[in-house]
Protein backbone atom coordinates (compact mmCIF):
# COMPACT_ATOMS: atom_id res chain seq x y z
CA UNK A 1 0.00 0.00 0.00
CA UNK A 2 2.76 2.53 0.82
CA UNK A 3 4.46 1.60 -2.45
CA UNK A 4 1.30 2.41 -4.40
CA UNK A 5 0.98 5.73 -2.59
CA UNK A 6 4.60 6.62 -3.29
CA UNK A 7 4.17 5.70 -6.95
CA UNK A 8 1.07 7.88 -7.17
CA UNK A 9 2.87 10.83 -5.56
CA UNK A 10 5.75 10.46 -8.05
CA UNK A 11 3.32 10.50 -10.95
CA UNK A 12 1.54 13.51 -9.48
CA UNK A 13 4.84 15.36 -9.01
CA UNK A 14 5.74 14.56 -12.60
CA UNK A 15 2.46 16.07 -13.80
CA UNK A 16 2.95 19.16 -11.62
CA UNK A 17 6.48 19.53 -12.96
CA UNK A 18 5.08 19.52 -16.49
CA UNK A 19 2.58 22.23 -15.55
CA UNK A 20 5.36 24.31 -14.00
CA UNK A 21 7.47 23.86 -17.14
CA UNK A 22 4.54 24.91 -19.32
CA UNK A 23 3.91 27.96 -17.13
CA UNK A 24 7.58 28.96 -17.34
CA UNK A 25 7.68 28.58 -21.15
CA UNK A 26 4.44 30.52 -21.54
CA UNK A 27 5.74 33.26 -19.25
CA UNK A 28 8.97 33.59 -21.27
CA UNK A 29 7.02 33.70 -24.53
CA UNK A 30 4.74 36.40 -23.08
CA UNK A 31 7.77 38.41 -21.97
CA UNK A 32 9.16 38.21 -25.50
CA UNK A 33 5.86 39.53 -26.90
CA UNK A 34 5.88 42.38 -24.36
CA UNK A 35 9.51 43.19 -25.22
CA UNK A 36 8.94 43.31 -28.98
CA UNK A 37 5.63 45.12 -28.52
CA UNK A 38 7.48 47.82 -26.57
CA UNK A 39 9.91 48.20 -29.47
CA UNK A 40 6.96 48.27 -31.90
CA UNK A 41 5.33 50.99 -29.77
CA UNK A 42 8.42 53.17 -30.25
CA UNK A 43 8.10 52.78 -34.03
CA UNK A 44 4.29 52.81 -34.02
CA UNK A 45 3.94 55.87 -36.26
CA UNK A 46 6.26 54.38 -38.87
CA UNK A 47 4.55 50.98 -38.74
CA UNK A 48 1.05 52.38 -39.14
CA UNK A 49 1.71 55.19 -41.64
CA UNK A 50 4.55 53.76 -43.75
CA UNK A 51 3.97 50.00 -43.56
CA UNK A 52 0.35 49.10 -42.81
CA UNK A 53 -1.28 51.97 -44.71
CA UNK A 54 0.99 51.54 -47.75
CA UNK A 55 -1.17 48.85 -49.48
CA UNK A 56 -4.26 51.02 -49.03
CA UNK A 57 -2.62 54.16 -50.39
CA UNK A 58 -1.18 52.17 -53.31
CA UNK A 59 -4.68 51.60 -54.72
CA UNK A 60 -5.70 55.24 -54.24
CA UNK A 61 -7.77 54.84 -51.08
CA UNK A 62 -7.61 56.67 -47.77
CA UNK A 63 -8.57 55.55 -44.30
CA UNK A 64 -10.73 57.60 -41.98
CA UNK A 65 -11.55 57.51 -38.30
CA UNK A 66 -15.21 56.82 -37.56
CA UNK A 67 -15.07 56.40 -33.78
CA UNK A 68 -13.44 58.51 -31.02
CA UNK A 69 -11.20 55.60 -30.02
CA UNK A 70 -10.44 54.42 -33.58
CA UNK A 71 -6.85 55.69 -33.75
CA UNK A 72 -5.97 54.41 -30.27
CA UNK A 73 -7.33 50.92 -31.04
CA UNK A 74 -5.43 50.95 -34.35
CA UNK A 75 -2.12 51.67 -32.65
CA UNK A 76 -2.74 49.18 -29.84
CA UNK A 77 -3.64 46.37 -32.22
CA UNK A 78 -0.65 47.15 -34.42
CA UNK A 79 1.78 47.11 -31.50
CA UNK A 80 0.47 43.80 -30.12
CA UNK A 81 0.34 41.93 -33.43
CA UNK A 82 3.75 43.20 -34.55
CA UNK A 83 5.10 42.11 -31.17
CA UNK A 84 3.69 38.61 -31.69
CA UNK A 85 5.12 38.37 -35.21
CA UNK A 86 8.57 39.57 -34.11
CA UNK A 87 8.59 37.23 -31.12
CA UNK A 88 7.39 34.19 -33.07
CA UNK A 89 10.85 32.54 -33.48
CA UNK A 90 11.36 32.74 -29.71
CA UNK A 91 7.81 31.48 -29.07
CA UNK A 92 8.46 28.50 -31.36
CA UNK A 93 11.73 27.83 -29.55
CA UNK A 94 9.94 27.78 -26.18
CA UNK A 95 7.31 25.44 -27.59
CA UNK A 96 9.99 23.10 -28.87
CA UNK A 97 11.83 23.13 -25.51
CA UNK A 98 8.59 22.10 -23.80
CA UNK A 99 7.95 19.23 -26.23
CA UNK A 100 11.56 18.03 -26.59
CA UNK A 101 11.88 16.09 -23.27
CA UNK A 102 9.16 13.71 -24.45
CA UNK A 103 11.00 12.86 -27.66
CA UNK A 104 13.75 10.39 -28.46
CA UNK A 105 17.36 11.66 -28.43
CA UNK A 106 17.64 11.27 -32.21
CA UNK A 107 14.52 13.44 -32.58
CA UNK A 108 15.78 16.19 -30.27
CA UNK A 109 18.81 16.87 -32.43
CA UNK A 110 16.51 18.47 -35.03
CA UNK A 111 15.66 21.27 -32.58
CA UNK A 112 17.63 24.12 -34.13
CA UNK A 113 16.68 23.13 -37.70
CA UNK A 114 12.99 22.82 -36.87
CA UNK A 115 12.88 26.18 -35.07
CA UNK A 116 14.76 27.86 -37.94
CA UNK A 117 12.64 26.46 -40.77
CA UNK A 118 9.41 26.92 -38.81
CA UNK A 119 10.28 30.59 -38.37
CA UNK A 120 11.09 30.86 -42.08
CA UNK A 121 7.72 29.33 -42.97
CA UNK A 122 5.89 31.75 -40.68
CA UNK A 123 7.69 34.81 -42.05
CA UNK A 124 7.08 33.56 -45.61
CA UNK A 125 3.35 33.46 -44.87
CA UNK A 126 3.48 36.99 -43.45
CA UNK A 127 5.32 38.20 -46.56
CA UNK A 128 2.91 36.43 -48.91
CA UNK A 129 -0.10 38.01 -47.22
CA UNK A 130 1.39 41.51 -47.26
CA UNK A 131 2.65 41.51 -50.85
CA UNK A 132 0.09 39.24 -52.59
CA UNK A 133 -3.19 38.65 -50.74
CA UNK A 134 -3.76 42.14 -49.33
CA UNK A 135 -2.90 44.21 -52.46
CA UNK A 136 -5.01 41.92 -54.68
CA UNK A 137 -7.98 42.07 -52.31
CA UNK A 138 -7.76 45.85 -51.91
CA UNK A 139 -7.52 46.37 -55.66
CA UNK A 140 -10.68 44.28 -56.08
CA UNK A 141 -12.51 46.20 -53.35
CA UNK A 142 -11.44 49.58 -54.76
CA UNK A 143 -13.04 48.91 -58.17
CA UNK A 144 -16.13 46.92 -57.21
CA UNK A 145 -19.24 49.13 -57.29
CA UNK A 146 -17.36 52.40 -56.75
CA UNK A 147 -19.19 54.03 -59.70
CA UNK A 148 -22.34 54.02 -57.55
CA UNK A 149 -21.07 54.03 -53.96
CA UNK A 150 -18.37 56.02 -52.23
CA UNK A 151 -15.86 53.70 -50.60
CA UNK A 152 -15.09 54.90 -47.08
CA UNK A 153 -12.68 52.75 -45.07
CA UNK A 154 -12.55 52.88 -41.28
CA UNK A 155 -8.94 52.80 -40.09
CA UNK A 156 -9.56 50.34 -37.24
CA UNK A 157 -11.52 47.95 -39.51
CA UNK A 158 -8.80 48.12 -42.16
CA UNK A 159 -5.97 47.43 -39.68
CA UNK A 160 -7.92 44.50 -38.19
CA UNK A 161 -8.49 43.12 -41.70
CA UNK A 162 -4.82 43.49 -42.62
CA UNK A 163 -3.31 42.14 -39.41
CA UNK A 164 -5.66 39.15 -39.20
CA UNK A 165 -4.73 38.14 -42.76
CA UNK A 166 -1.02 38.57 -42.06
CA UNK A 167 -1.10 36.58 -38.82
CA UNK A 168 -3.40 33.89 -40.26
CA UNK A 169 -1.24 33.47 -43.35
CA UNK A 170 1.87 33.11 -41.22
CA UNK A 171 0.28 30.32 -39.19
CA UNK A 172 -1.03 28.55 -42.31
CA UNK A 173 2.45 28.47 -43.83
CA UNK A 174 3.56 26.34 -40.88
CA UNK A 175 1.78 23.33 -42.44
CA UNK A 176 4.90 21.80 -44.11
CA UNK A 177 6.91 21.93 -40.86
CA UNK A 178 3.99 20.49 -38.89
CA UNK A 179 3.81 17.63 -41.40
CA UNK A 180 7.56 17.06 -41.09
CA UNK A 181 7.48 17.02 -37.30
CA UNK A 182 4.44 14.73 -37.07
CA UNK A 183 6.00 12.33 -39.58
CA UNK A 184 9.28 12.23 -37.64
CA UNK A 185 7.49 11.18 -34.45
CA UNK A 186 5.34 8.64 -36.31
CA UNK A 187 1.94 10.34 -36.07
CA UNK A 188 1.57 11.10 -39.79
CA UNK A 189 2.35 9.34 -43.07
CA UNK A 190 2.26 10.53 -46.69
CA UNK A 191 -0.15 7.69 -47.47
CA UNK A 192 -2.60 9.04 -44.91
CA UNK A 193 -2.35 12.54 -46.39
CA UNK A 194 -2.96 11.24 -49.93
CA UNK A 195 -5.91 9.14 -48.82
CA UNK A 196 -7.65 12.08 -47.15
CA UNK A 197 -6.65 14.74 -49.69
CA UNK A 198 -10.26 15.51 -50.67
CA UNK A 199 -11.29 15.82 -47.05
CA UNK A 200 -8.34 18.12 -46.43
CA UNK A 201 -9.31 20.38 -49.36
CA UNK A 202 -12.85 20.72 -48.00
CA UNK A 203 -11.39 21.52 -44.59
CA UNK A 204 -9.06 24.11 -46.13
CA UNK A 205 -11.97 25.85 -47.82
CA UNK A 206 -13.85 25.94 -44.53
CA UNK A 207 -10.81 27.29 -42.68
CA UNK A 208 -10.28 29.95 -45.37
CA UNK A 209 -13.90 31.05 -45.01
CA UNK A 210 -13.52 31.29 -41.22
CA UNK A 211 -10.08 32.91 -41.06
CA UNK A 212 -10.56 35.58 -43.73
CA UNK A 213 -12.25 38.60 -42.19
CA UNK A 214 -14.32 39.32 -45.32
CA UNK A 215 -17.02 37.17 -46.96
CA UNK A 216 -15.84 37.75 -50.55
CA UNK A 217 -14.80 34.73 -52.61
CA UNK A 218 -11.65 36.41 -53.96
CA UNK A 219 -9.97 36.86 -50.57
CA UNK A 220 -10.98 33.36 -49.50
CA UNK A 221 -9.59 31.92 -52.74
CA UNK A 222 -6.34 33.83 -52.33
CA UNK A 223 -6.08 32.34 -48.86
CA UNK A 224 -7.17 28.80 -49.80
CA UNK A 225 -5.00 28.40 -52.93
CA UNK A 226 -1.63 28.51 -51.12
CA UNK A 227 -3.05 26.28 -48.38
CA UNK A 228 -3.90 23.60 -50.95
CA UNK A 229 -0.46 24.00 -52.52
CA UNK A 230 1.16 23.77 -49.08
CA UNK A 231 -0.79 20.57 -48.42
CA UNK A 232 0.69 19.02 -51.56
CA UNK A 233 4.16 20.21 -50.54
CA UNK A 234 3.56 18.74 -47.08
CA UNK A 235 2.89 15.31 -48.62
CA UNK A 236 6.29 15.47 -50.32
CA UNK A 237 7.96 16.64 -47.09
CA UNK A 238 6.23 13.88 -45.12
CA UNK A 239 7.53 11.32 -47.63
CA UNK A 240 11.05 12.76 -47.33
CA UNK A 241 10.88 12.68 -43.51
CA UNK A 242 9.61 9.11 -43.56
CA UNK A 243 12.48 7.91 -45.77
CA UNK A 244 15.00 9.69 -43.56
CA UNK A 245 13.56 8.11 -40.44
CA UNK A 246 13.82 4.49 -41.66
CA UNK A 247 17.64 4.29 -41.71
CA UNK A 248 17.78 5.84 -38.22
CA UNK A 249 15.38 3.23 -36.84
CA UNK A 250 17.32 0.42 -38.47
Amino acid sequence: MPNDQTHTEEKEMGFLDHLEELRMRFFRAALAVVFFSAIAAYFADFLVKQVLLAPLLAVGLKAQVLTPYGIMMTYMETVIVVGIIAAMPFILYQLWKFVAPGLMPNERRYASSIVFFTSICFLSGVTFAYFVIIPTALKFFSTFGTDVFQLNIAIDEYISFLLSLILGSGLVFELPMVAYFLTKIGLLTPEFMRKYRRHAIVGILIVAAIVTPTPDVLTQSLFAAPMILLYEVSIFISKFAQKKSKPEKE
